[in-house]
């Protein structure tokens, strides 16, 4: 089995107790999970299995996007409610004045990660150390919020919606917008709504999982390695090539077809539209021949014909540019029978495509 399964954590498990439960489920070894959600938070954790586990860096470098409950006057030492308190005041009572502080943080900014963290500093964690009573200087870590909504507010509680980059700390968001009220702030509560495309209301719990394995559904659940890259520009090799690409060998563009545009921006505008059989399967080039059809150009056409070849001369190649990734661009990279093979960059000054991570050869 290869794929990502979207897990709901449920509140009262550490991200590795799900994947040690999720081992004995499946009955296999090689799983991981893709980011770390502290054992009081529930929600969306990503965990890939098989050869999808190449993806877990991958994914935690993603966005994410959290429902998370403030609670303004009290500071903790671990910056939400499980901590002991250090410090209770009397929380600030002005809405406006705390939607100006929590919407100030919009954008990017340098976060102190927390002692109770998993990140480590000469080979220690941190949380370790600070259960040892110890408290060590942390370089601020440059963090941006995409998004940030107050959905709810009632004093000293405050509900927000946050779309943020990877390694942000929201417990330290939290404490961080108490601070600057300066009445101290903790996290209360933590769902995590989304990680890339895997989302709430897809989740699954272990139990859930588990119904499935016993009544033969599994395959249900588990989403293929493509989907993450769902938005990059996908390629299909021709069949004469099938060979460099089952030895992990970078192509010649004119080697490839491309079979769907992507919503990415990869591609260079005005030459690549859809192609109706998508994976289908089919001979390459009778998929070159039906996404002939709805490309636009002489050039780009001449591209899917197989006219274009990285040995074509310098006009013919300008003219067939429109039909391939901008440089840098990373494209997904099929076989010539449809099978998912990895992910491939773009160099446009020796028109080549080399791969960048494979997952299946």
């Amino acid at each position: 089995m290869d794929g990502i399964i979207n897990i709901y954590k449920e509140k009262g498990y550490t991200s590795f107790d799900v994947v040690a439960k999720l081992r004995g489920i499946l009955k296999m070894k090689k799983i991981g999970h893709t980011g770390t959600l502290d054992p009081d938070a529930e929600g969306v954790l990503p965990v890939c299995i098989g050869s999808a586990t190449k993806l877990c860096d991958m994914l935690t470098d993603r966005s994410k996007e959290y429902l998370a409950v403030l609670r303004l006057g009290i500071v903790t030492d671990t910056q939400d409610m499980t901590g002991t308190v250090l410090q209770s005041k009397e929380a600030v009572s002005d809405e406006a004045l705390v939607k100006q502080a929590v919407l100030s943080f919009v954008g990017e900014y340098d976060q102190i990660p927390p002692m109770y963290s998993a990140l480590k500093v000469n080979g220690q964690k941190l949380c370790d150390m600070a259960r040892q009573g110890k408290e060590i200087e942390r370089k601020p870590r440059r963090v941006t919020i995409h998004k940030l909504e107050i959905m709810e507010m009632e004093l000293p509680l405050v509900t927000m919606r946050v779309h943020c980059s990877k390694g942000t700390y929201i417990r330290t968001l939290c404490h961080d917008i108490g601070q600057k009220l300066g009445c101290g702030g903790c996290m209360q509560s933590l769902v995590r709504t989304r990680v890339s495309e895997f989302t709430l209301d897809k989740a699954l719990t272990l139990s859930q999982i588990e119904s499935l394995r016993d009544g033969g559904r599994l395959a249900e659940c588990i989403h293929p390695v493509d989907m993450v890259f769902s938005a990059f520009p996908a390629f299909r090799v021709r069949p004469e090539a099938q060979r460099l690409l089952d030895n992990g060998n970078p192509l010649k563009a004119g080697q490839t077809v491309c079979v769907e545009r992507g919503t990415a921006g990869n591609l260079k505008p005005g030459g690549i539209a859809s192609t109706a059989d998508k994976y289908a399967g089919e001979d390459a080039n009778a998929c070159a021949g039906e996404a002939a059809n709805a490309y636009a150009g002489e050039a780009a056409n001449a591209y899917i014909a197989g006219t274009y070849t990285a040995e074509v001369n310098d006009k013919d190649a300008a003219g067939a540019q429109s039909a391939l990734p901008v440089d840098g661009g990373q494209v997904r990279m099929y076989h010539s029978d449809g099978r998912f093979c990895g992910i491939y960059v773009f160099q446009a000054q020796s028109l080549m495509l080399k791969p960048v991570k494979i997952f299946a050869l």
